[in-house]
């Protein structure tokens, strides 16, 4: 099928219009992804910071096992160069590696009680008015 300079210039215009198209029909799908999420309940936000925390101890181990594999594969290669009769400097000072132990979870308790007594706060502010009040 030969094309006529009619249909090369409708194929042209036809692809215009789809391009001009695309941004506005993905501006319609994206609109949901940007509506607003209710706020996080007091267990949500609880089990995220844990969440978070069990994040940072996975980071520490990781950091921990490392820094023992990299011991190891040290101290093979100091005793293997020593036994080939090459010339070893000494190691460089570096700082032990600490065992960051088992995760334990913040206690809940903490987690949902205030820092300050209500009844402490609502005393607070009538001490300073009744001071101010005696001449």
């Amino acid at each position: 099928m030969k094309r006529t300079p009619s249909s090369a210039v409708s194929s042209v215009v036809s692809s215009a219009v789809c391009l001009a198209a695309l941004p506005l029909m993905l501006s319609v799908l994206a609109a949901p992804a940007l509506a607003r999420l209710p706020p996080l309940s007091e267990e949500a936000k609880a089990k995220a910071e844990e969440t978070k925390a069990r994040g940072a101890h996975g980071d520490k181990v990781a950091a921990y096992k490392l820094c023992l594999a990299m011991d190891k594969v040290a101290a093979d290669y100091r005793a293997r160069a020593r036994s080939a009769g090459k010339e070893v400097r000494p190691a460089t000072e570096t700082p032990p590696c600490t065992d960051p132990g088992a995760f334990v979870p913040a206690p809940a308790a903490a987690a949902s009680a205030p820092a300050v007594p209500v009844a402490a706060v609502a005393a607070a502010p009538a001490a300073p008015a009744a001071a101010a009040s005696k001449p």
